[in-house]
């Protein structure tokens, strides 16, 4: 009886069974990435469903800008997970999160633009 193939076969496909310690680690990083979308998901939600003294466009266009980059967070965990788990099967080094450089500017930049509209407003 042959072994049933892992999805997806691109990260599976070669190298040798990593220590179950560091595929438990890449999970855990993974949810908790997962987590982070979640929570920017709500943070765009709640920026639509709350009333600001900000214009509405701002509001609207901020509320658009948090849950884009839930999407995008949520999408991009699951390639960094994918990425890891192909190197440590390959014993290569594992690769850049750049993702971490997009969250904090997209964050930062929507603080200060919500900082700055309670101030000017």
């Amino acid at each position: 009886m042959s072994a049933p193939s892992r999805w997806p076969g691109w990260v599976y496909s070669g190298g040798a069974e990593p220590d179950p310690r560091f595929s438990f680690a890449n999970e855990r990083t993974f949810l908790a990435w997962i987590r982070t979308a979640l929570a920017l998901l709500a943070a765009g939600v709640a920026l639509d469903a709350v009333p600001l003294a900000i214009p509405e466009a701002l509001q609207l266009s901020l509320s658009a800008v948090f849950i884009l980059l839930g999407l995008f967070c949520a999408a991009a965990s699951w390639w960094r997970w994918a990425r890891a788990e192909r190197a440590m099967r390959r014993q290569e080094p594992l690769p850049t999160a750049r993702i971490s450089i997009v969250l904090s500017l997209v964050v930062v930049l929507s603080a200060l633009g919500l900082l700055a509209a309670g101030l000017w407003w």
